[in-house]
């Protein structure tokens, strides 16, 4: 099998820990600082990968602390946003408004790289971003702070993305993992010393439930296929995979928290998993001979 299609393979199981994800971070943050909760989870991701790639932390230079410490910023930021987002709206309408990011990446690419996708990208972005509207725009046009957050996430997240595609075509990605999930850690830390009347362990089980599995399986497991693979995949397909999350997310919702699915997450969400399958299929456009 191709790398190509091992990554695919590989970042659609993902997606699948990132779907679960919201629900358990929902229920894993309760009352506590969104802030604490990352925190917790970059720290403990930064142990898992140290040790899985340990010939590479041995070796660290400062060009990797760099790099690592620039991805790191977009990645923090996106992440904390739409963590806040989840505590402000339902973990399976997050899931699907976290897909915007699917959107941003082309249109940043053409004004910043002066890079235009393939036609099948911008039917699927066009397409994905239907069913985003469908399921987050309420009555009368309104669209709730959660979703508000959580776009503001993908923002961010659609930068680390074609940053990480930019970095894997000029320099071996993996010694820049390490680095970077040390600097969220240190990001996130930054930003729980500004809380107020912080509680630094809580008590709930469920909390530190969420951190291990968000932190092996959504952090460490996940960036880091991510990270490898956008050397053989583009930015923009990248993020349209990303779009089997909010289906997992809507089922783990419905099934951790008990969430109902409505009928604009299936019907968004179908038009969302329709984009998927566009920016998969080979479009051949043949031109009849003027003769």
């Amino acid at each position: 099998m191709e790398k190509k299609n091992t990554f695919l393979i590989l970042l659609i199981f993902g997606t699948a820990f990132w779907g679960i994800s919201f629900s358990v971070t929902k229920l894993a943050i309760g009352q506590n600082p969104s802030a604490l909760f990352l925190f917790y989870r970059f720290l403990l991701a930064t142990f898992v990968l140290s040790i899985i790639f340990w010939k590479h932390v041995k070796n660290l230079n400062l060009t990797a602390f760099k790099t690592g410490a620039g991805l790191a910023i977009p990645l923090m930021l996106g992440i904390y946003l739409q963590t806040l987002g989840i505590t402000h709206t339902s973990a399976s309408q997050c899931s699907f408004v976290a897909g915007i990011t699917v959107v941003m990446i082309p249109v940043f690419k053409l004004i910043i790289y002066k890079k235009a996708a393939p036609l099948k990208i911008w039917l699927a972005t066009v397409v994905a971003l239907i069913g985003l509207s469908i399921i987050s725009i309420k009555e009368n046009f309104n669209i709730g702070s959660g979703d508000l957050y959580t776009i503001a996430g993908a923002f961010f997240f659609a930068i680390y993305l074609i940053q990480i595609e930019r970095e894997s075509k000029t320099r071996d990605i993996i010694p820049t993992i390490v680095p970077m999930f040390a600097s969220c850690a240190i990001l996130t830390f930054l930003l729980s010393l500004n809380q107020q009347n912080m509680i630094w362990i809580p008590q709930e089980n469920t909390f530190w439930m969420g951190i291990v599995f968000c932190a092996i399986f959504s952090t460490a497991y996940m960036y880091t296929i991510s990270n490898i693979s956008q050397k053989y995949i583009s930015a923009e397909r990248v993020s349209i995979i990303y779009l089997f999350e909010p289906v997992f997310g809507a089922f783990a919702a419905h099934f951790i928290l008990g969430e109902h699915i409505t009928t604009r997450l299936i019907i968004g969400g179908g038009l969302i998993f329709m984009a998927t399958i566009i920016s998969e299929i080979k479009l051949k456009w043949r031109v009849a001979d003027a003769t």
